[in-house]
């Protein structure tokens, strides 16, 4: 997570402990922390952990999520043979190996074979069971699944690589359709393969079945709604970079990996 983050974290405790009449002290004493380390935190020049910022909640009364809700367009680019020339442009720009553009296809596909025909299954569903995997991922075995780039907007994350490699795949691996759900307008995706499993280990094939599991009945609306509660969406600016990092803040019931037994 940025330093930027960690600073505002602190500001926000300390302002809390100030509030409360707290010296650092007497908030260390209920974090189980040395008073150093709780400067350093409000310094934001120490991560908090897990337990800490449950702990935090407690004192301050307030929950967790709002704790830590803190409150040049992007433009994508797959990568290219050696010898075709990149375009000069003045935003960010995200580069996507070869590799990693495979197994986002792959991903996709399997997902699109799995729920993509069901009736309430469109585009921001595929968005959100992407971002779930990756981040749920990311928090088990803090290493990427996919490793897409999710941007943060009004209807939840959105992978700022999937339009771009859609048009990779139009018409050769899948068909976009638009339809309509309840009079609403919705983009659909339906494979025209199966997804190539050699590109998955056993164990990142799961993560993405538990998600697709527990997320694939809802709808547009409700799953953009369910993500707008996770850590990670919460603690980033509108229209800026989702940070993987932040999964290690998430509450429950967003959170997928026990920290009980970590915490020394």
């Amino acid at each position: 997570m940025s330093e930027k983050f960690y600073r505002n974290l602190g500001v926000r405790v300390k302002d809390l402990r100030d509030d409360m009449g707290l010296s650092q002290e007497k908030l260390a004493e209920s974090l189980g922390i040395s008073r150093v380390a709780l400067s350093q935190i409000e310094n934001g020049e120490r991560k908090i952990s897990a337990e800490e910022l449950s702990k935090l909640s407690k004192v301050f009364n307030v929950p967790s999520d709002s704790l830590l809700d803190l409150k040049a367009e992007i433009t994508v680019e797959l990568e290219k043979a050696p010898d075709t020339p990149s375009r000069e442009k003045q935003e960010m720009r995200i580069n996507v190996p070869q590799k990693k553009m495979k197994k986002f296809k792959e991903a996709l596909l399997y997902i699109l074979n799995k729920i993509g025909s069901k009736s309430n299954v469109g585009e921001t569903v595929i968005y959100k069971v992407l971002y779930f995997a990756d981040f749920d991922f990311y928090e088990k075995y803090e290493e990427q699944l996919i490793g897409a780039t999710y941007m943060k907007n009004h209807f939840g994350p959105t992978p700022v690589e999937f339009k771009k490699i859609i048009e990779e795949m139009q018409d050769k691996d899948l068909v976009k359709v638009q339809n309509a759900y309840f009079n609403y307008p919705q983009t659909k995706y339906l494979p025209l393969r199966e997804a190539d499993l050699s590109q998955f280990k056993a164990h990142e094939i799961k993560v993405i079945d538990e998600v697709i599991e527990k997320l694939s009945h809802f709808n547009a609306n409700e799953i953009s709604e369910y993500s707008h509660h996770d850590v990670p969406w919460l603690t980033t600016e509108n229209g800026k970079v989702i940070d993987y990092e932040s999964v290690f803040y998430r509450t429950k019931p967003y959170s997928v990996r026990s920290y009980s037994e970590e915490v020394q």
